[in-house]
Parts: structure tokens; sequence; C-alpha cells
């Protein structure tokens, strides 16, 4: 076990197989521990929601489980390969999408998903393309710039984006940001709808607990790169005495403005 783990009973709320498996996580930047010898278990076909305050290590966990940073301690297994050794096979599989990154900004939407599509080595690329754009409700936006795009249109093609390869594994950082709340719906829909026709696995942060509520089976939510609370929705609320996923985060944050 790592030197923080995420409380047992969230690791056996799915009886299924595991897709992320970390043990003992540890990240440094100088003197900040980032990721402080973490632990999680992701199950196959789940949500997980992965929380916490700004600066409690989510992004650097999600760097280092996509290979982006070295971790200084700690092991990460991914769809039953090791990350350290097996990275380019792993990522072949994931896909990742952030309301906070951009696709190039003088290229057409069809542009830019056609160059994602071919470094995935996707089959038929255009008709993957138009298929998603019809699915997220943007097909009009195929031959437009992304820089002339709203920010609702942009999360959505960058959603495409991150569909294209057709992940097991998909992370999405707070993939409803830019959206107003009927779009936002229609995301959260349609991400259910891939979970359940495609058995897809889901990373999700948010800082919108409830959208959280929604979508998650489990969360954890981290305070200086360790787990401060983990479980179902429901059980985290019921252990800390609170209505509201969104009171525990305001609780959280206090006390690590206390620590």
């Amino acid at each position: 076990m790592g030197k923080h783990s995420v409380p047992g009973d969230l690791g056996r709320c799915m009886d299924t197989e595991q897709v992320i498996g970390v043990k003992g996580l540890t990240k440094r930047f100088g003197v900040v521990t980032a990721v402080d010898g973490l632990d999680l278990d992701v199950r196959r076909g789940e949500v997980f929601g992965l929380l916490g305050q700004n600066g409690a290590g989510k992004t650097t966990t999600i760097q280092l489980l996509l290979g982006l940073t070295v971790p200084d301690a700690g092991d990460v297994t991914m769809l039953g390969l090791s990350l350290a050794t097996r990275r380019r096979e792993i990522l072949a599989r994931v896909n990742f999408s952030s309301a906070y990154v951009a696709m190039p900004s003088n290229l057409t939407v069809l542009e830019n998903l056609t160059v994602f599509a071919l470094l995935y080595g996707v089959r038929r690329p255009r008709g993957r393309i138009m298929e998603l754009l019809e699915l997220l409700e943007i097909p009009d936006t195929a031959h437009r710039v992304c820089g002339g795009l709203s920010s609702g249109q942009l999360t959505r093609a960058n959603l495409c984006k991150a569909l294209i390869n057709d992940p097991e594994l998909l992370f999405l950082d707070e993939p409803t940001a830019s959206l107003d709340p009927a779009i936002a719906a229609k995301v959260r829909q349609t991400l259910k709808q891939i979970r359940q026709d495609r058995g897809v696995t889901l990373v999700y942060t948010s800082h919108n607990m409830r959208e959280v509520e929604e979508m998650c089976d489990r969360v954890v939510f981290l305070r200086q790169g360790r787990p401060a609370a983990a479980g179902t929705p429901a059980q985290v609320r019921e252990r800390a005495g609170r209505a509201s996923l969104e009171e525990v985060f305001i609780d959280l944050a206090a006390q690590g403005r206390r620590a």
C-alpha cells in the first residue's frame, strides 16, 4: 500500500476489472510535494471523480497518469500495462479533454480533427469526424476555423477530439466549464450514453459538485496531494455529515487553509 491510500470501499465498490492502478505515487517540485504517496484503483466502466480545490494535486496526478511528467516514486498500471514501460501502447487506447486546452485557432475544426485522427490511425477519418460532430450537435462547425467558434463550440470540438480514437479510458478536465446549462446537460447525457454503449471508463475532474454527484460513481477528494475523503458521493456526504458534495468541498478547502 502507498503512504496515503484511498479507503478500501473505494476499491471494492465496483466488482469489475481494474483500469488504473496507482501505488505510492509521489511527485515533488522543489520543496513542494504535489502528489504524496497516492494509491488509486479505478474500475472498468465507472466514472471516477478526481476532486479538490486548486493546488490539491489533481492536475499533477493527471499529468502523471498520462505520462506527461515522471513520478519521483510509485507505480502506475493502466489497462493492465505498466505506464513506465508501455506508455505508447497505453496512450493509443486513452484520450484526454480539457476546457482549458485549445486546438490551433487558424485551422478549421475538420482540419484539426483530421490531424488527430491520422495520429491515432483512425480508419475513414472524415466519416468518424462527421459522426462525432453530429453526436455533439456541431456538424455546422466542420469548415469553420477554431478561432471563430464560441467557447461552447470549442469545448464540444475538443470532446470530439477526445473521442476520435474510440478510447477505452477518457480523462475529462472540467468538460462543461464553458457551456450554458442546456448544452452542458446535453454533453453529460452524451457522455452517459457513450459510457453505456461502449463501456468507456471516465476520470472526471470538476468544481461543479452538482455535476459530480450526477455523473460520478465514486470520488476522491485530494488535499495537498493526499486523499482527504473518498467513496461514493453518498458515502462521502454521510461521513462528513453534509447534505451535498459542495458542502464537503467547502469544508475540506477550509481545513486545507488551516493546515
